[in-house]
């Protein structure tokens, strides 16, 4: 018995050192589980981002492609300031910003960390100003900063592979990392998605509308976007944007609670 207590406290006490050197603090100052090192993502960024874009050449010349290099281009700004507000501006250093329109029928958009945003011509239809593109843009923009996809590998990372370190998991699986890599952050159009928490759906709302503010796009518009994406998923068929955000009234509300302070940020 005394045997097996010292086993539980070696145990115990090795858990405790390991979760305390694999948690950081996010842009929210929330504690998150981090076993992937920025340096290997960015990279993994990069290569998923060339790969993708290869097979979905970007639209160019048309309006909706305008919106999004317009809207990417004032936002990407405002993220910069708004982050230098709160002390907090190395989170996006090194991002080198894109940000395309393709075509693809789902309704879904994504951004990777390193700042590249991908915009899918599904959505486009219940954009109906470019103050709706910088809520979706917004709200992705803020699961990049805030680490989300980093969060969501790593706890994939610990489940399917006891905590192994993902530069370990890259050089001996190269391909299971690039699948887990595209399931965290989006770029994936199967079920197999991997979910955000309602926790970083809230952040990413939350800081989305401090972002769309800090550029003079009304964070009011989040309301009625937001309420036009719950009658989408009132169809046969799930858009795959609600597959990886939840979407239902308690997030509507949680947006019109936060609407005054966003607010204070919009200084058109």
């Amino acid at each position: 018995m005394k045997k097996i207590n010292r086993l539980l406290v070696v145990i115990a006490a090795f858990a405790v050192v390991f979760f305390t050197d694999a948690c950081k603090k996010n842009a929210n100052d929330r504690n998150t589980l981090s076993l992937v090192d920025d340096a290997t993502i960015v990279s993994l960024s990069g290569q998923q981002y060339t790969e993708f874009i290869s097979a979905n050449p970007p639209v160019t010349g048309t309006p909706e492609a305008d919106m999004v290099q317009r809207v990417g281009a004032r936002l990407t700004v405002a993220v910069q300031s708004y982050l230098e507000s709160i002390g907090k501006a190395d989170l996006i250093s090194g991002y080198n910003w894109e940000f395309n329109l393709v075509n693809n029928p789902e309704v879904n958009a994504w951004c990777l960390p390193g700042g590249k945003i991908v915009v899918y011509s599904g959505i486009m239809p219940l954009i109906q100003a470019d103050s709706d593109l910088a809520v979706v843009m917004g709200h992705e923009i803020a699961h990049a900063v805030l680490r989300h996809g980093n969060e969501r590998m790593s706890q994939q990372l610990l489940v399917q592979y006891g905590g192994t370190a993902l530069s370990v998991l890259l050089s001996s699986k190269p391909q299971e990392t690039q699948d887990l890599f595209n399931s965290a952050f989006g770029v994936s159009s199967t079920l197999g998605v991997l979910a955000f928490s309602r926790k970083q759906e809230s952040e990413a709302d939350e800081s989305g509308l401090y972002y769309m503010a800090t550029g003079t796009y009304n964070p009011n518009a989040a309301i009625g976007f937001w309420e036009r994406m719950k009658a989408q998923s009132g169809g046969a068929t799930t858009p795959e944007f609600l597959r990886t955000h939840p979407n239902d009234d308690t997030r509507i509300q949680n947006i019109k609670d936060l609407m005054p302070k966003a607010l204070t940020y919009y200084n058109p």
